[in-house]
């Protein structure tokens, strides 16, 4: 499937948003163009190697999950043809697994984490305290265990190069209605109990994700930006999970436990990563499409 480019294609529409990952660019009517380079970040620094075909994938396997999912909420996509906003069939051919069409909505300034599982800062967060994000847990958790049931922990939506933050739903309320608040909160885990599932049946483990949502016109819910991909999530295989120990990932965190054996202060510039790096986190993400779809992938 794959034709990928590291290299930034030259776009002749308005950019309005450069991410982390992905590119927005104004394609008339209220819609957007999205576009997934193959910037990888971490710990909030976009790094300074791509991963080759890494915007493929992603933008290939959120595509599954919203379709997947379209029973739970409503999304983004408006499956208009690359070439009706691109007016250049070259270009579009050469996007046409890393860019979409969606509708533009009112982003919400918060990022609905799920989790379903004890792991990073919310390991650390239980170890100190017994809780995560305010919520209480039960005594005796181990690294790693799955929690008796899946939670909703919101972080604040950050700028390029700030730091993300936990927030209680207190907060969130605050931020956004106490009525919306419920609704991100219920629609979070109804997608996240759903696509664990059916990750799980595939050997996959969903530790935890992030999901972004608007409101369009009618103040109705849709689910945006990207969907339960091993950048939004953590995904284990289910073969070698043992709880108690931090475990393989199919996400980019090979990429930030390898950081973490650098002499690096964790602020921009990133450090280089070598090519076996690089190769590994590019097999790890079409590993986990390939297990999640069902397909092949190809080069």
């Amino acid at each position: 499937m794959s034709s990928s480019s590291s290299a930034s294609p030259s776009i002749a529409l308005p950019l309005i948003h450069s991410g982390k990952v992905r590119d927005m660019y104004d394609a008339g009517g209220n819609r957007l163009l999205l576009v997934a380079s193959d910037r990888l970040s971490a710990f909030d620094v976009i790094l300074p190697n791509p991963v080759p075909g890494k915007g493929e994938i992603l933008t290939q396997l959120s595509n599954f999950w919203f379709e997947k999912t379209q029973h739970i909420i409503p999304n983004h996509l408006t499956h208009t043809p690359l070439h009706e906003v691109l007016d250049n069939a070259e270009l579009a051919q050469q996007l046409q697994h890393r860019a979409i069409v969606v509708k533009q909505l009112r982003r919400l300034p918060v990022e609905a984490v799920v989790r379903g599982y004890i792991i990073g800062s919310g390991w650390k967060d239980y170890q100190a305290s017994g809780q995560i994000c305010g919520i209480q847990l039960p005594a005796g958790l181990q690294q790693a265990e799955r929690l008796p049931e899946a939670i909703f922990t919101p972080s604040t939506k950050a700028d390029v190069g700030d730091h993300d933050e936990n927030i209680s739903f207190a907060q969130v309320q605050s931020l956004i209605g106490e009525q919306l608040a419920q609704q991100v909160r219920e629609a979070s885990i109804q997608l996240y109990e759903f696509a664990a599932q059916y990750a799980r049946e595939r050997g996959i483990i969903i530790a935890d994700t992030k999901f972004e949502f608007g409101l369009d016109e009618n103040d109705q819910l849709v689910l945006i930006d990207e969907a339960l991909t091993p950048d939004s999530s953590r995904f284990w295989p289910q073969e070698s999970y043992q709880v108690g120990t931090s475990p393989e990932s199919f996400d980019k965190q090979y990429v930030r436990d390898y950081l973490e054996t650098l002499d690096w202060n964790k602020q921009a510039p990133g450090p280089e990563l070598t090519e076996t790096v690089i190769q590994a986190t590019k097999d790890r993400y079409r590993q986990a499409y390939e297990q999640i779809t069902e397909t092949s992938w190809g080069d």
